[in-house]
């Protein structure tokens, strides 16, 4: 007991103070200079380390290296940085492939094409430095981005192919493929190629090319599915705000009108620059009934991003409101900037074959989409076409473009729309029928010249008459036959019980 105790004793007493004398504090300090100077030896510091966020020049380059939306002001920043460098470093082969990225980004915003020479003009300087032989992929990737963004898909798929070949398991090159095959109508290789990426590298570029690869097959559940992953793996604001302008898109075309404001609105608030949600925010408004406020916004989008098919869309939408003279003006817009872009390489003939057919010249709009349709075997070729040959009354040849059109899958109301009004033309009743009432049901919203008459032309055709074929239907009422009633089993006989053996005597 007597050393128990002790040790409670000696725990209550208090531990004299720690003091440090002027000779301990140099020693102790020399100990830690010398362990900090050990540590940088073994590991010196690198640019890593700086606990600083990145600046608006880095996360512009990180987000062109990946092929993801960049902020305005970031992008501004980074090209400004770049070609200021450029001017002083023109060997450096890997900053005039960024600076070409940065342009390239730069004409994805603001829908303006003259972006595309500089990007050209950027991208080819880097392969003079280091040529396509010696391994610059990211220049050649930047090359095959810029042919398909001018919709010269044959020329993309020969720079992704190039990449591909040289390093397959290069991630960047299969983006510029998926782009590529999807515009030139080869849809296999571009689920293919769709599934390599993934295989390779998940993220925002993938997952927007899984969800547009989808959309084209019609599965349009899956197409959702991989554009929400996208917005989960969404980081900078003008990721998050493209990825849900893609979401809206995908919701307009099923005809959710009021879900497609929402998130046309939510892009609006994350990115304020993201024009493209400005002009998808216009068709929903026109699709619940407030055109005053489509026709401000539409207005609003071709001032930011003036892009042809807003143009031809404001000007039907201002043709279905009564004001046709008002109409002449994005009319004229769309011939305009046509003409501007085809001097930047851009190829748009899919929407001015579609202005000609409807506003135009029919014949014009046939010649011009038989050329296109010898480059570029899209769907979106074929149902311009086809439309085109029914307006010049060539019901025959139309149909069999529009089959081409609405086979593989892809969910449309105006290629079932334009369907339909070809199978009209040829006395198909019954493919008129079931073609508009495709169109009703895939989106009753589509279009705002077009809707109205799809409804029209579906009353005036009605539904079926009532029975069918005569050599279908019964003479007489059916009458149920009388079967014969089961018998029933007879049962087995008991055995007999064995009958018992005399008691001995």
């Amino acid at each position: 007991m007597d050393r128990i105790d002790r040790i409670d004793e000696e725990a209550q007493t208090p531990a004299p103070p720690v003091t440090f004398t002027g000779r301990k504090t140099l020693v102790a300090a020399a100990v830690a200079v010398v362990l900090i100077a050990g540590a940088l030896l073994i590991r010196p510091a690198r640019t890593g380390d700086d606990a600083r966020p990145p600046g608006p020049t880095e996360r512009a380059a990180e987000a062109v290296g990946m092929g993801a939306p960049a902020a305005a002001v970031d992008l501004t920043a980074l090209v400004a940085d770049r070609e200021k460098w450029v001017a002083a470093h023109a060997d450096d082969d890997a900053s005039w492939a960024v600076l070409g990225a940065a342009y390239l980004e730069q004409a994805r915003r603001t829908a303006d094409s003259g972006w595309f020479p500089k990007a050209e003009k950027a991208l080819k300087r880097s392969l003079e430095v280091r040529p396509a032989e010696k391994g610059n992929f990211d220049a050649m990737t930047g090359m095959g981005t810029l042919a398909n963004a001018r919709r010269d898909f044959g020329t993309g798929k020969k720079w992704g192919e190039l990449v591909r070949a040289q390093a397959p398991r290069r991630w960047t090159a299969y983006p510029v493929l998926v782009d590529a095959y999807t515009g030139l109508g080869d849809y296999k290789a571009a689920q293919k190629a769709m599934e390599q990426l993934l295989e390779l590298r998940t993220g925002l570029a993938a997952y927007v090319r899984a969800s547009q690869v989808y959309r084209d097959r019609g599965w349009r559940e899956d197409a959702a599915v991989a554009m929400e992953h996208a917005a989960g793996v969404a980081k900078a604001p003008a990721e998050k705000a493209y990825t849900l302008f893609r979401l809206g898109e995908l919701s307009w075309e099923r005809g959710d009108a009021a879900q497609a404001l929402r998130l046309y609105e939510g892009a609006l608030r994350t990115d304020p620059a993201q024009a493209e949600a400005l002009g998808g925010r216009a068709r929903a408004l026109a699709a619940l009934g407030r055109g005053g406020e489509a026709v401000r916004d539409y207005r609003l989008a071709l001032g930011r991003t003036p892009l042809p098919q807003l143009a031809l869309e404001l000007g039907e939408l201002l043709d279905s409101l009564g004001r046709g003279q008002e109409a002449r003006v994005p009319y004229g817009m769309l011939s305009a900037l046509a003409a501007r872009s085809g001097t930047d390489g851009v190829d748009d003939d899919v929407v001015l074959g579609l202005y000609e057919a409807d506003h135009g010249d029919a014949s014009a709009a046939v010649r011009r989409l038989s050329e296109e349709w010898a480059r570029h075997k899209s769907v979106q070729v074929a149902d311009a076409l086809g439309w085109a040959l029914h307006r010049t009354g060539d019901d025959a040849a139309a149909l069999e473009y529009a089959k081409k059109a609405t086979e593989l899958g892809l969910r449309s109301a105006d290629f079932a729309f334009h369907r339909a009004m070809i199978e009209r033309g040829l006395g198909d009743e019954a493919a008129t029928r079931r073609h508009l009432q495709e169109a009703m049901r895939t989106n009753p919203y589509f279009s705002p010249l077009r809707a109205p008459l799809a409804k029209e032309a579906l009353g005036s055709i009605g539904q079926p008459p009532p029975g069918g074929p005569e050599n279908l239907l019964p003479t007489t009422p059916w009458v149920a036959p009388e079967l014969p009633k089961a018998q029933p089993k007879p049962k087995p006989a008991a055995a007999a019980k064995p009958k018992p053996s005399p008691s001995p005597r």
